[in-house]
């Protein structure tokens, strides 16, 4: 059994969903203590037990302490199981952290799955449906796998009510490691704003913002398709597109916030990585880790990326990888780029 400490690093529930994809992934059991410690409100909360619940379901686990609240949790996997699962959070937390939780062990799978989910799709905090989409699911094809995503409707906080469905096909032999170190020649940039439910001055403002600050024309800056009954809701989304990679950063609209402090907070963000010369920006990063780790334990071959910024969240997911397999994380630092190794143990 894995012992973990959910009070690890940054505290939070990236830890319950790294250690539930690999216990399930692995086989191995696991006791967590401690969970979301570093949280305000520590604990399963109910996006958290969905999490729980779903690897749970695909690997007929036997679980313990999964109740909301709860700070201790026991989970004792069983085989893989392929097929089609549906998995919904009745409130707004995002559904696209139970694809997080769910993905690797289903890479592992003998056969595709199908799997759909309900909730949030557009949640501060967690990686929105189009980052999935656009900058994550390709990275997952180049380990020789695949991940096809189809967003039926947009959940946004406080409402919820999203759907979202991914197509999980494993790799024929074992995953295939590879190096991401340079993100290669500039292909094109875009930004769109999610606004379903409000005026359209504020997401022609946001927009407007953004593209006189980073000097884009009006063909680079779009209004992205969602009903009106899919909202209030409100995200911008910018979309990097480059030889070896494609990023997509996010700013989520809130009441406190004008139009113009929303495109400007994500302008800031954009600069950041444009500034340096790495290969993934911070987020991407920390999905990443966990995917090379799987690929560099089957393939039994080290490999690694460049990133602009390794987090505290990033740190602990790599401590979290190193108790479940036999892999090793090495990182250096410089001011501009990161680079994040793996390597069989």
């Amino acid at each position: 059994m894995v012992d973990l400490d959910g009070s690890l690093g940054e505290g939070g529930g990236q830890i319950l969903r790294t250690s539930l994809a690999l216990s399930a992934a692995t086989g191995q059991p696991l006791s967590i203590e401690k969970i979301r410690a570093g949280r305000a409100k520590p604990g399963l909360m109910r996006q958290h037990l969905a999490c729980v619940n779903a690897a749970a379901e695909i690997s007929g686990a036997k679980v313990e302490g999964a109740q909301l609240g709860s700070q201790s949790l026991r989970f004792a996997p069983g085989p893989v199981r392929a097929g089609e699962y549906r998995f919904s959070i009745a409130s707004a937390g995002s559904c696209m952290l139970v694809l997080q939780t769910v993905l690797p062990p289903l890479l592992l799978a003998g056969a595709a799955s199908r799997v759909h989910l309900s909730g949030g799709t557009h949640n501060p905090m967690a990686p929105p449906f189009h980052f999935l989409e656009r900058a994550f699911a390709p990275l997952v094809r180049r380990l020789g796998a695949d991940l096809q995503l189809t967003l039926r409707r947009c959940g946004f906080y406080p409402a919820g009510g999203g759907e979202a469905e991914a197509t999980i096909v494993p790799a024929a032999g074992a995953l295939q490691p590879f190096d991401l170190m340079a993100r290669g020649e500039h292909r094109s940039s875009h930004a769109e704003c999610l606004a379903p439910g409000l005026p359209r001055h504020v997401p022609t403002r946001e927009l407007d913002t953004l593209g006189g600050a980073m000097g884009w024309s009006s063909e680079q800056l779009r209004f992205g398709t969602a009903r009106q009954n899919e909202g209030p809701g409100n995200a911008l989304l910018a979309t990097l597109a480059y030889e070896h990679v494609t990023e997509v950063f996010t700013a989520f609209g809130e009441k406190s916030l004008s139009a113009e402090q929303v495109a400007h907070g994500l302008v800031k963000e954009l600069r950041e990585f444009q500034k340096s010369e790495a290969a993934v920006g911070p987020h991407l990063a920390d999905q990443l880790a966990l995917l090379l780790a799987l690929a560099a334990w089957q393939g039994k071959k080290a490999c690694a990326f460049t990133c602009s910024e390794v987090t505290e969240h990033t740190r602990t997911n790599c401590a979290v990888i190193e108790r479940f397999l036999p892999v090793r994380f090495a990182i250096d630092e410089s001011r501009q780029i990161c680079t994040v190794r793996v390597s069989p143990a």
